[in-house]
């Protein structure tokens, strides 16, 4: 009798998806992807790096965040780099993103997972593109899965 495979529920397929996304990334400090479903089909991927037409920090060797030693979450406006969850929406249709999920994924300078929540300003644009719901990476090899609407009650 063969050996019964198990499939990975669709979170787990899409957030692993989304994990070899972030291997695109351009960013020497942490690398993350996006991947954006809806009806469980895949209608935009992004990953963090460079606007097009600018040199990215690969091509330029250095993180200016990283030099000055600037914590994770603070002082994105010196970053060059375009988040993996904008650069998926910036690519959907506004058709495709509403109702439709968005999976985070990311690695740190080390290569380990880390804990992918979206930042305060991607949770604004994820809030205005209408995407239902957010799947992202806890760091742990786990994934917490939220509706976007719930950070209006934080009052982010």
């Amino acid at each position: 009798m063969p050996k019964e495979q198990k499939r990975p529920g669709w979170d787990e397929y899409f957030i692993g998806i989304a994990k070899a996304v972030s291997t695109r990334a351009t960013c020497l400090r942490r690398k993350y992807g996006a991947v954006i479903t809806k009806d469980h089909i895949i209608v935009s991927t992004g990953y963090n790096g460079a606007p097009a037409g600018m040199k990215d920090c690969l091509d330029v060797g250095k993180c200016t965040r990283k030099e000055l030693q600037i914590p994770h979450g603070e002082r994105y406006e010196l970053c060059h780099s375009v988040h993996a969850e904008a650069n998926a929406i910036i690519r959907a249709a506004v058709h495709e993103l509403d109702g439709s999920t968005i999976y985070v994924s990311g690695s740190d300078d080390c290569a380990k997972e880390c804990l992918s929540e979206p930042c305060m300003m991607c949770k604004r644009i994820i809030l205005n593109s209408r995407i239902a719901r957010v799947v992202y990476s806890d760091g742990k090899g786990k994934f917490h899965v939220i509706n976007p609407k719930s950070w209006l009650k934080k009052r982010v």
